[in-house]
């Protein structure tokens, strides 16, 4: 009975511990690894699909501005994508990208769930050409809202992201891919020692 009553105990403080973590800090940092997918949407190629998973790496550079519910920090990110899979009708196309533009506004909720709007831009290189016939040289960008669940140090990210996938007229024919994708990440904030 005393074993269980301290364990409950510890594990009450250590609890109470967490949830008083802060999230982003100015000064601090975000580490995230993260994995999404989704299916082209009208507006571009059709019958297309994407499996993408990173590595995010970002600078909070601000402390909390403006006011009521858009009050927030500003983080600037960088992308390595490792695993880019490009799912058309004619093949799949396997590729690397690099976002080196990760523009984020995180709400200061000062509650479990936090959220925040992304933007995000950068360059893919694949396999075979993306859309097919196209190019193997594309960029990949667009923005997308989602929101950090536990909103300590470690934390879970969901996200819906808008892809725009084009060589940006790189060649005559850049019909591009429009792609709605689900993101799920888990990241841990690093504050300013």
């Amino acid at each position: 009975m005393r074993s269980s009553l301290l364990i409950s105990c510890t594990l009450l403080i250590a609890s109470s511990l967490c949830l008083a973590q802060t999230g982003p800090e100015k000064g601090g940092h975000e580490v995230q690894i993260w994995a999404a997918g989704g299916h082209s949407v009208s507006g571009g190629r059709a019958s297309t699909g994407v499996f993408n998973a990173g590595l995010r790496y970002g600078w909070i550079l601000t402390g909390p501005h403006l006011s009521g519910l858009l009050r927030g920090r500003f983080e600037y990110a960088v992308d390595a994508v490792p695993v880019f899979l490009v799912f058309q009708p004619a093949n799949t196309a396997y590729g690397v990208s690099f976002d080196p533009l990760g523009l984020k506004w995180n709400f200061d909720t000062g509650r479990r769930v936090a959220p925040y709007f992304d933007m995000d831009g950068g360059l893919l290189l694949t396999s075979s050409n993306v859309p097919s016939g196209i190019s193997r040289v594309n960029f990949a960008s667009g923005p997308g809202v989602g929101a950090n669940f536990g909103h300590g140090k470690a934390h879970w990210s969901l996200e819906v992201r808008w892809l725009h996938i084009s060589d940006a007229g790189l060649t005559p024919d850049n019909p591009g891919i429009n792609i709605l994708e689900a993101r799920v990440g888990l990241g841990w904030f690093h504050h300013k020692e």
